[in-house]
C-alpha cells in the first residue's frame, strides 16, 4: 500500500463532501433539528401509560389482581439491578418482585406513587417498599443516541454505498483501474473519509445538542467516543458490500432504502424494544443498528463501560469484519 495514493484519494474525497454545502448542511441540521423537536414535544408530563418492570427471579411469578390492571404496561425483567437503575432514572414507574412481596418506587415520581396505592389496593396481603432516587431521563436523553446513530447509518450506507456506484456509472472506477491505485487503496481511503466526516458531525450535533438542553451523561465520553465509531465502521462495511458490484443508481439507492428503513424502525430509535414482540426482538439483534444504539445508551443513561456493554461491540466487530471481507471480494472497477 503506497500512502501517497492513499492520501490522494482520501484528500480528494474530503473535498467533494465539504464543497457540497448542501449536503453538508443536512447531515449537520437534521439530527439537530429532530432531537430539538423531541425536547420540544416531550418537554410536559402528556404520556399516560404507566410502566411497571415484573422481576422474575428464581421463584418465579405469583399472579396478581393488580396485573389486570388497565393502562399500565408490565414489562418483563430478568436483571434486579437493571431495573431499579431505571426507576432511578424514571424509565420504570415501578418495579415489583412479586414472589418475594417487594417493590421500588422512585420516591420523588408521582407515577410510583399512584401505583403504590393501586397495588395496595388490589393485593390482600401488604408488599415491602423500597425507595430510590434520581433524576428522571427525559424522552430526549433517551431518544438521542438513536438520533445520532441514525443520522450515521444514512450518512455511511449513502456515504459510500451511493457514492461509489456513482463513480462506477460515470467511469471513474474505470478510469482509476488504469492508474497504479489499488483497489485496497481505494477502499480504504474511502471509507477513513467517510469515518472522520462523521465522527466529526456527530461530535459537533452531540456537543450542540448538549449546550441548549444539558443531555444526561452517566458514563465516560471516551467509551462512548469508542462505541459511535464502532458503529460507524460497521455501517460503511455493510455500505461498501452494497456498492461492491452494482452499477445502477436506481438498484443501489433501492437496496440502501431496502436496508435502512427497517433498521430505522426495528433498532429503537424512536421506541424501546422491552415491548415489542419477541419474534422481532431476535430480528433486532441481527442488526448493527440496534448494538449501536444499546450500546450507546447503555453509556449515556446507565454509566456502564465497555466492559458491561462488550456483547455488543463484540457483535459490532464481528459484523464489521463480515461485510469488510464480503465487500473487498467481492468488489469489481466495472
Amino acid at each position: 500500500m503506497k500512502i501517497q495514493r492513499f492520501l490522494a484519494v482520501f484528500s480528494a474525497r474530503n473535498k467533494e463532501f465539504l464543497r457540497d454545502r448542501s449536503a453538508l448542511a443536512w447531515n449537520i441540521l437534521f439530527p439537530f433539528l429532530i432531537v430539538l423537536g423531541f425536547a420540544f414535544a416531550f418537554s410536559g408530563n402528556t404520556l399516560n401509560l404507566f410502566k411497571v418492570g415484573v422481576y422474575k427471579g428464581a421463584a418465579g411469578q405469583v399472579e396478581l389482581d393488580f396485573f389486570a390492571t388497565d393502562y399500565i404496561q408490565f414489562i418483563p425483567v430478568t436483571d434486579l439491578k437493571a431495573g431499579v437503575t431505571k426507576v432511578k432514572r424514571h424509565q420504570f414507574d415501578m418495579v415489583l418482585d412479586s414472589a418475594a412481596r417487594r417493590y421500588w418506587i422512585n420516591d420523588t415520581s408521582p407515577r410510583g406513587y399512584i401505583l403504590e396505592r393501586v397495588l395496595n389496593g388490589t393485593s390482600d396481603s401488604a408488599f415491602s417498599k423500597q425507595t430510590v432516587s434520581g433524576r428522571a431521563i427525559r424522552y430526549v436523553d433517551w431518544v438521542i443516541p438513536g438520533v445520532l446513530a441514525m443520522n450515521m447509518m444514512f450518512s455511511a450506507l449513502f456515504g459510500i454505498g451511493y457514492v461509489i456506484v456513482r463513480y462506477r456509472k460515470n467511469g471513474v472506477l474505470k478510469r482509476l483501474s488504469a492508474t497504479p491505485l489499488t483497489a485496497f487503496e481505494f477502499l480504504a481511503a474511502q471509507m477513513a473519509s467517510r469515518l472522520w466526516l462523521i465522527m466529526a458531525i456527530t461530535v459537533l450535533v452531540f456537543l450542540g445538542t448538549d449546550l441548549l438542553i444539558d443531555l444526561s451523561m452517566f458514563g465516560n465520553y471516551g467509551d462512548l467516543f469508542i462505541v459511535f465509531t464502532l458503529g460507524a465502521i460497521s455501517m460503511i462495511s455493510l455500505g461498501l458490500v452494497i456498492a461492491a458490484r452494482t452499477a445502477s443508481e436506481e438498484l443501489a439507492g433501492g437496496l440502501l432504502n431496502l436496508i435502512s428503513w427497517p433498521m430505522m424502525f426495528l433498532s429503537g430509535v424512536w421506541f424501546s424494544l422491552e415491548g415489542i414482540h419477541p419474534l422481532l426482538q431476535k430480528v433486532a439483534l441481527l442488526l448493527p443498528l440496534t448494538h449501536l444504539i444499546e450500546g450507546a445508551r447503555a453509556i449515556m443513561i446507565d454509566g456502564a463501560n465497555l466492559i458491561d456493554i462488550s456483547f455488543h461491540l463484540l457483535i459490532l466487530m464481528i459484523m464489521a469484519g463480515l461485510f469488510l471481507a464480503v465487500g473487498a471480494y467481492s468488489f469489481r472497477w466495472e
